[in-house]
């Protein structure tokens, strides 16, 4: 009985020591479970958000595009390139932003009103479409002489969509005047339209003149503004405006209607319609002639086109070299190599490997996909706060894993000095 109740203290000294100490280990495991789970839980989700990993591209040489004359890579099977005036030509793929002919890319000329599609990509996310805006009489000054009008009138009131149609459809210089009036003015919207072009890649564009009026020292090119047309074609207001054939401009307390000014889009002046045409801008100045970025959708392809300045033919004639190349590059598609891309070009970073790690895939803009809010790789920052912060929690060290043990011995050596105490005690009594 005597042995009995000596254990029985040392187990309730035991217990009670254990109940009122705090036990590190015990608490360690549940705090480490929910870190690891928190971190697995984010490199799962930015897994899961993460942009699909793109078909492995081929080679391209990057120079290829400034060389004279046109470049082309057949396949066997392939069909011949049109024979077309243009000074100028690009035929790309629009959503790998593959070229798969041109001539003359990167030389420089005049764009004419396809200047007008960088200004769209720049002014556009500024106003909402609902947006009332009230013309002032500054705000239509300067438009130069010859310029193609859709009518806005000073003290009329306008709703941001009517001219953005004014801009696509009628190529209305007096559009972009206000809409620039309304984006911080005319030297300013000329300052961000260029940072546009440098940060899309557009690298021969000089802008002087936003709506692409003439202007000394004002060029672009035919690789140029098909990046436009591609990057336009990634917002669904971009998209909208420059493939409506047909709307109504308001004119105070009536309307009339306005068309758009390219003719593959409404098959005027003789010009028959391209199946599956998109839009995007055409253009046209004494300087610059003729002048066009076309898009167009042919099953699960579409492709980008732009052709300058055609040297035969009539004022015509750059739809229908638009249309030849459009036709030669679904007929080619998968029959040639790429000779170029409309891509940013990617310059190498001068660092370590860990450094190059940490690079993400630009957005459908061209910005790094981390300053434009897109969520870590999988395998960066969560994976490392995993494996450093969290794995330190995980192991308590082998001094406080050790002290709970510590206790419980000392309290069963006090249980067990106190049995003998008492038995002694009970010895002496009998």
């Amino acid at each position: 009985m005597i042995v009995t109740s000596a254990v029985r203290h040392a187990a309730a000294g035991s217990a009670a020591v254990l109940f009122v100490l705090p036990v590190p280990a015990a608490t360690a495991s549940p705090v480490t479970s929910a870190r690891t789970v928190a971190s697995a839980a984010t490199v799962a989700s930015a897994a899961a958000f993460r942009e699909p990993t793109p078909p492995v591209r081929q080679y391209v040489d990057p120079a290829r595009l400034n060389r004279k004359g046109t470049q082309v890579q057949p396949l066997p099977g392939a069909p011949g390139v049109p024979e077309v005036s243009a000074l100028s030509w690009v035929v790309a793929d629009a959503s790998s932003g593959e070229v798969l002919a041109a001539r003359n890319a990167h030389r420089k000329l005049p764009p004419a009103s396809t200047l007008k599609a960088l200004f769209a990509l720049t002014a556009l996310p500024y106003q909402e479409p609902s947006a009332q805006h009230t013309v002032a009489d500054s705000e239509l000054t300067g438009i130069g002489d010859g310029s193609s009008l859709v009518g806005v009138k000073e003290g009329y009131t306008y709703k941001v969509s009517d001219l953005w149609n004014g801009v696509f459809l009628s190529s209305g210089n007096d559009a972009v005047h206000v809409l620039a009036a309304m984006n911080g003015g005319w030297e300013s919207m000329s300052r961000r339209m260029q940072e546009k072009a440098r940060s899309i890649g557009a690298m021969d564009t000089h802008v002087v003149s936003p709506d692409g009026y003439d202007a000394p020292g004002q060029v672009s090119s035919a690789y140029d503004l098909a990046v436009f047309g591609r990057t336009g074609l990634q917002d669904p207001a971009f998209t909208k405006y420059c493939s409506t054939a047909y709307a109504d401009f308001p004119a105070g307390s009536w309307s009339y209607g306005i068309a758009n000014t390219n003719r593959l889009l409404t098959g005027a002046d003789g010009v028959a319609r391209y199946p599956g045409l998109i839009g995007i801008k055409n253009g046209y100045t004494s300087n610059a002639g003729n002048t066009l970025i076309s898009a167009a959708r042919r099953g699960d392809r579409t492709l980008v086109v732009s052709v300058m300045n055609p040297q035969g033919g009539g004022g015509l004639a750059v739809y229908e070299e638009a249309r030849d190349l459009l036709d030669w590059g679904f007929a080619a598609a998968g029959r040639v190599q790429p000779v170029g891309s409309l891509l940013p070009v990617r310059t190498k970073a001068a660092g370590s490997a860990a450094r190059a790690v940490s690079v993400t895939r630009e957005g459908p803009d061209g910005r790094d996909g981390r300053a434009a809010g897109a969520a870590p790789r999988a395998g960066s920052e969560p994976a490392a706060a995993a494996a450093g912060g969290d794995a330190r929690v995980a192991a308590p060290s082998g001094a406080s894993a050790g002290l709970p043990l510590a206790l419980v011995g000392s309290a069963c050596a006090a249980a067990l000095a106190l049995w003998a105490l008492r038995r002694r005690a009970a010895r002496r009594a009998g």
